[in-house]
């Protein structure tokens, strides 16, 4: 995949603590100095817009894009008739303001992962393909991947710094 900032998959079943791993890990690559964006995907019907608010009135009226702005932030709400692939939405994000993009779910797609396994999941380790880096769980395993402790933050923002590192020098070899 061809994006100015690297990506980096968490992927897991669901109910294997993705969001939160994410909401813990986000304040302390932040605190390094990392800036992050994170790419959630829903397999639900999400609307960000509030109906009857002017910019969902403006979607609804048909335009094929909607941008919402106020002084501190804006968001592109975008209607598609295809689903959209991960590599449109990583090209989104401006390198100025992004280092690392975190890619929640998108479990299929050739990217890096880290993935999330409790021992007390109903469902066994998934299969681990060429793409999963390391394996962050609550219990020992036998694996020729990067085995990390789920809840040790730190452990896992050090592997993330060191995956970037090595991004970015693989960059500066092509």
């Amino acid at each position: 995949m061809n994006t100015p900032v690297p990506l980096l998959g968490i992927t897991g079943y669901s109910g294997s603590g993705k969001t939160t791993l994410l909401e813990k890990l986000l304040p302390e690559l932040i605190s390094r100095g990392i800036r992050i964006s994170v790419i959630k995907h829903s397999h639900h019907n999400t609307q960000v817009d509030k109906a009857g608010k002017d910019s969902w009135r403006m979607k609804e009226a048909g335009s094929a894009q909607v941008i919402l702005a106020c002084d501190d932030r804006w968001a592109m709400m975008t209607e598609t008739l295809e689903p959209t692939s991960l590599n449109y939405l990583a090209q989104q994000f401006d390198p100025q303001l992004t280092d690392l993009v975190l890619v929640e779910g998108f479990k299929q797609e050739p990217i890096p992962k880290i993935l999330l396994h409790r021992q007390e999941m109903p469902k066994p380790l998934p299969e681990i393909d060429e793409n999963v880096l390391a394996i962050a769980t609550n219990y020992s395993l036998e694996t020729d991947r990067t085995l990390l402790d789920i809840n040790h933050i730190p452990q896992i923002a050090d592997f993330i710094e060191q995956f970037l590192l090595k991004w970015h020098n693989t960059i500066k070899t092509k």
